[in-house]
C-alpha cells in the first residue's frame, strides 16, 4: 500500500493490534487521552478500528485532570465528535508534585502518579485494558534515555501486563512514527490544547527527541531501521496477550 494515499499507517496499526493479540472481543478498554496530538490520534484510529473490526468491544476515554487550569472543551468535542464515553479522573498530582515535594526533576514522580490514576479510573469504569498514544518516536526515545542514563539497552514493549491493577496496557501506535500522526491530527482537524505543566518541552526526554531528529538528519532511515530491529528483538516478538 502506497504511503500517499493514506491508509497505510491503519493497515500497519491493525497489523499490529493483531500480532500482539492486544484486543478481542468483548475488551472495554480505557483510552488515556492528554489533549495533544499522539493521544487524539489514537482515540480515532481506534474508533476506526472499532468500525472494522470483526468483533465488538467498547471504548471509553480518560483523562487524568492533574490539577492545572485546563479547558476541556478540545476533548469534550473530540470525544463528542467519537461518540465515545469522556471520564474525568480527578488528582491533585500538580500540587503534589511542585508544591508539596517541590521535585526538582519532577517527570518521573509525575509520571508514575499519572499511571496510577489512569489504572484507578480503569479498574472504576470496569476496563480491563488500557490503551496510551506511544508511537515510534517515544519508543527510540525510551532507549536512548534507558542507554545514556542507566546503561541498559532497553525501551517498552507492545503489550504489558500490569499485576497490581489486573489491566493489560497496550500500545497499538507503537510502529508509527510521530510525524505520521502529527499529519493524520491536522487532516482530521482534531481538536487538541496545549500541555499546561510548566516543564513541557525542558524535560530529558525532550532532548532524547532533540537527538534522534539530529540523527535522524544525518542516516534518514534511523527510525526504520530501529523499528525493524525492535521488530525482530525477543522482548517485543514476545510481548503478547
Amino acid at each position: 500500500m502506497r504511503r500517499s494515499d493514506g491508509k497505510w499507517f491503519f493497515t500497519r496499526v491493525k497489523r499490529t493490534i493483531y500480532q500482539h493479540n492486544m484486543i478481542t472481543a468483548g475488551d472495554n478498554i480505557a483510552v488515556g487521552i492528554s489533549g495533544g496530538k499522539d493521544s487524539a490520534s489514537l482515540l480515532y484510529i481506534m474508533k476506526q478500528f472499532k468500525r472494522h473490526a470483526p468483533f465488538d468491544f467498547n471504548l471509553q476515554a480518560v483523562y487524568v485532570d492533574l490539577g492545572w487550569p485546563s479547558d476541556l472543551k478540545a476533548m469534550r468535542d473530540l470525544t463528542e465528535k467519537l461518540d465515545i464515553a469522556f471520564h474525568v479522573e480527578k488528582t491533585v498530582i500538580a500540587k503534589v508534585v511542585f508544591e508539596r515535594r517541590k521535585e526538582k526533576n519532577p517527570c518521573a514522580l509525575c509520571a508514575n502518579m499519572r499511571r496510577g490514576a489512569l489504572h484507578q479510573a480503569a479498574n472504576k469504569l470496569g476496563c480491563n485494558k488500557v490503551a496510551l498514544g506511544h508511537h515510534l518516536d517515544d519508543a527510540i526515545q525510551t532507549y536512548f534515555m534507558n542507554l545514556i542514563y542507566t546503561g541498559q539497552m532497553d525501551t517498552f514493549k507492545p503489550v504489558t501486563y500490569l499485576d497490581r491493577a489486573d489491566l493489560y496496557m497496550i500500545r497499538p501506535l507503537i510502529q508509527l512514527p510521530e510525524k505520521t500522526l502529527a499529519s493524520l491530527a491536522g487532516r482530521e482537524r482534531l481538536p487538541l490544547f496545549k500541555n499546561p505543566c510548566p516543564v513541557s518541552g525542558k524535560t530529558k526526554r525532550k532532548e532524547m527527541a532533540d537527538l534522534v531528529d539530529e540523527l535522524s538528519d544525518r542516516y534518514p532511515d534511523l527510525r526504520e531501521k530501529c523499528r525493524t530491529a525492535l521488530l525482530s528483538s525477543t522482548s517485543w516478538a514476545d510481548s503478547k496477550i
